[in-house]
């Protein structure tokens, strides 16, 4: 078996592995029953339910829509696209246990933006397939979050993003919502493809963890409704493009990369954004395929198999490597973490793209091994 096999064979088994607990568990209705709450405000457990499910979606989306047919594989996404639509119905239903809080307090509005972000990457799996009834307790799910402010930050996005789906979905949506993120991130383009979080500039992930992964997606979903948007669409491209770069550049030759800013306890959820542009398939023409997939199987390595990641129950623990809740935000908590999912959405692409082909050292490996590397530049 080659590499790239064992390579892909691994991610799906650190994917299911994290996913599972939340899925088994939301699929029979028993999430909030059984999901531990770690964390240091006592009031997470109205938002971290949410949390889970929505930012594990999101990561695993491409991966559930992939229609390949692949055999065991195939069994797997059958069986992990049901759980995500019992989890779906779960989550909605009013009438369930696990019915989540999308309109209440400040934070469901950055969850329900992940959801419409798993939706929007994986709409047939998602959403065509549910019953009519759960399609309209899930459209009624993403319209509460519309009484939610947004805070002038990336938060800006979760508005446009819930918009977008509903967009996507053939509902009424709020092209303002949309046109103001839009606009405001321009104003806060900072240069050579990173983007301010707000008015100032914050040394953190979040133009992976957020910004530009929302930015591409939405752009995507509705450029082709204004003229306006239009005009942004290769602007946001060519920056999403050059910051896959920087962030490839920044994985090690030994697959770490740099402890700074908020919300590090996503782990390897900080490469959302060069994950995603090796799944579109944007990677600079400087990069190959191949390498990204080495440097961010170096990285799920160096952090998964750390000692206390997961709970003797398989749920993640808050940390970067291992168990440190010290590194927890008063924001984060248990569900939080599951935005390290993101880092498999290349899993949505076959066995027979080159993403998971051949072996290849990514920029830094090759760098301080003396081999030749393309020279970097500034956009």
């Amino acid at each position: 078996m080659t590499k790239a096999i064992n390579d892909r064979n691994y991610w799906l088994q650190t994917m299911l592995n994290i996913a599972d607990p939340v899925l088994q568990a939301i699929s029979i209705r028993q999430l909030k029953q059984k999901m531990p709450i770690e964390g240091t405000l006592l009031d997470r457990d109205q938002y971290s339910h949410l949390e889970a499910f929505a930012r594990l979606l999101s990561g695993m989306a491409p991966w559930l829509e992939n229609s390949t047919k692949d055999g065991e594989e195939c069994q797997l996404r059958e069986k992990y696209s049901r759980l995500a639509r019992e989890g779906l119905d779960a989550a909605t239903d009013p009438c369930s246990p696990d019915f989540l809080n999308f309109s209440d307090g400040h934070q469901p509005i950055v969850d329900t933006a992940f959801l419409a972000h798993a939706i929007l990457r994986a709409p047939t799996e998602l959403y065509e397939k549910l019953d009519m009834r759960v399609k309209q307790n899930l459209v009624i799910a993403l319209k509460a979050s519309r009484t939610r402010k947004p805070f002038f930050s990336n938060w800006l996005l979760f508005s446009a993003m819930i918009e977008a789906v509903l967009f996507r979905l053939g509902e009424d949506w709020d092209q303002m919502r949309i046109d103001y993120a839009l606009r405001q991130h321009e104003q806060w383009y900072l240069g050579d493809g990173i983007y301010g979080d707000g008015p100032e500039f914050h040394a953190d992930y979040y133009n992976s963890y957020v910004i530009q992964p929302m930015l591409v997606d939405i752009i995507e979903t509705i450029g082709d409704q204004s003229s306006d948007w239009q005009v942004m669409k290769e602007k946001i491209y060519k920056r999403a493009k050059r910051f896959a770069a920087i962030q490839e550049r920044s994985i090690s030759p030994e697959g770490t990369f740099p402890v700074i800013g908020r919300s590090i306890a996503y782990r390897f959820g900080a490469f959302q954004h060069l994950a995603q542009m090796a799944y579109q398939h944007r990677l600079d023409d400087s990069i190959k395929p191949a390498q990204v997939r080495c440097a961010l199987t170096a990285v799920i390595q160096r952090m998964i198999k750390i000692p206390g990641t997961f709970d003797e129950k398989g749920w993640l623990r808050i940390g970067f490597c291992g168990h440190q809740p010290e590194l927890g935000e008063n924001y984060i908590s248990t569900g939080s973490l599951y935005l390290c999912a993101t880092v498999f959405l290349p899993l949505g692409l076959p066995k027979e793209d080159p993403f998971w082909q051949g072996e290849e050292d990514w920029t830094t490996k090759k760098a301080w091994s003396g081999k030749s590397i393309p020279i970097d530049f500034a956009i």
